[in-house]
């Protein structure tokens, strides 16, 4: 026998380069290795969202209605912040069975922290948030819940009092807590939500500050839901001015115009405004989640330079960097918009190219899938349950909705995250840096 102290261990064997059409094997793995987290995301982020709301169209009636109304503000800044911190929890608690976070640990780079990853992320998190209207689904959420929880008191009760006064109108209240505020506490509101956002991206800027990214993302939140009301008060209030203005009126006459003088544009017009809304949604909006995750994952997808690196847009953008400050604020007003929502867009699809184009057919083909699945597998399961019980499914909905959210959700996000490791793995193995 050898005097040996221990046996070698045999070699690992090496990694294989991960194909683009592994991606719903592997967004499975990730689903199967993180399931406990993925639920324990979900349910909290259900539950605390759900008390938001409640807490909501509680306050948001009653006396001394403005100040009600600031704090219902208040709280859908909170609850869209709340969509925020789940998001980025899901995405991090991802991380651990993801083959590019295995690879970093083992090159000695230190584990990041929740907080660290939050605060990093939350600037450019709350921008794409709002510039892709992710916000909606958290406003459509208050309104209904607020029709649905307060209709006896603020939907029949003014019916009947209107009919017994003899159609005295007596004003409701119902669904309209983030419209009636009014607009001189909307701007005052925006003017220090305004101010909170400049203090905070400072400190961004700086960094050493751990609350610094939060609390930038909540004035940005805050800023958006003040100035929003403020603006459709003034539009509603010089809505009739507007409409009899000589540019408005012209405008309206030369669209009117062309409709009846140039041969298919109103079918041409309306085949687009038909089909555009499923381009966005099966093309680009999977992509600004994943910018979303690149985020989360430490990537950068702000950054335009990247975006259109190799095309003639880079050396527009270079001589723009070298020019006088005036001029560099003059366009940043006018493209920011397009930056805010496409910059990250085409930052994804290019994280994603690097994975093989085949990986982005496969994003968008397992994006749209589950949606699509989710909803007929919604349709199934009522049909399959059934009920000759009345009002029984104001109790079953929620529960079957809540299931269908957890899977569409858990899914959609190890798709996203395992379409990021993938592309990362592929460029790591090819020597390649994924941030260049």
């Amino acid at each position: 026998m050898s005097g040996s102290s221990g046996v070698m261990a045999p070699p690992q064997p090496a990694q294989r380069m991960p194909s683009p059409y592994s991606l719903p094997l592997h967004a499975l793995r990730l689903a199967g290795k993180c399931a406990l987290p993925l639920i324990l995301w979900f349910s909290c982020g259900e539950f605390l969202r759900w008390g938001l709301l409640y807490l909501a169209t509680e306050i948001s009636h009653g006396d001394y209605r403005q100040a009600r109304l600031v704090a219902t503000v208040t709280l859908m800044t909170c609850i869209v912040l709340l969509s925020m911190v789940i998001t980025a929890g899901t995405f991090h608690a991802l991380r651990g069975a993801m083959w590019e976070h295995k690879a970093r640990m083992e090159a000695g780079e230190e584990d990041e922290r929740f907080w660290s990853v939050l605060n990093r992320v939350a600037p450019t998190f709350a921008v794409i948030y709002l510039a892709w209207s992710f916000h909606v689904t958290d406003v459509a959420a208050f309104r209904d819940m607020d029709r649905f929880h307060n209709l006896d008191d603020n939907f029949w009760v003014p019916i009947l009092t209107n009919v017994a006064n003899n159609n005295d109108a007596e004003e409701t209240t119902l669904a309209r807590g983030l419209m009636d505020l009014d607009w001189r506490l909307s701007l005052i509101a925006s003017g220090v939500a305004f101010g909170l956002r400049f203090l905070f991206s400072k400190l961004v800027e700086r960094g050493g500050n751990k609350y610094a990214g939060v609390g930038m993302a909540f004035a940005e939140f805050a800023f958006m839901f003040c100035g929003l009301n403020a603006v459709l008060i003034l539009s509603r209030l010089r809505g009739g001015w507007t409409e009899h203005r000589a540019v408005v009126a012209g405008a309206k006459d030369q669209l009117e115009q062309a409709k009846s003088t140039i041969p298919g544009w109103e079918t041409v017009s309306d085949s687009l405004a038909t089909v555009w809304p499923y381009v966005i949604e099966a093309l680009m909006t999977p992509f600004a989640w994943l910018a979303l995750a690149i985020l989360a994952y430490g990537g950068a997808v702000d950054d335009a330079r990247r975006a259109f690196r190799g095309s003639r847009i880079e050396a527009g953008l270079q001589r723009l960097e070298g020019s006088h400050a005036l001029t560099q604020r003059s366009a940043n007003r006018v493209i920011g918009g397009f930056q805010d929502r496409w910059v990250p867009v085409l930052n994804a699809w290019r994280v994603t190219n690097r994975g093989g184009l085949p990986l982005f057919g496969m994003v968008c083909l397992l994006y749209v899938g589950l949606r699509v699945g989710a909803d007929y597998g919604d349709r199934a399961v009522r049909t399959l349950i059934g009920s000759d019980v009345e009002f029984m499914w104001l109790v079953v909905s929620y529960p079957v909705t809540f299931v269908k959210g957890l899977l569409l959700t858990s899914l959609s996000f190890c798709v996203l995250a395992a379409a990021y490791d993938i592309a990362a793995t592929r460029a790591r193995m090819r020597g390649e840096d994924l941030s260049a």
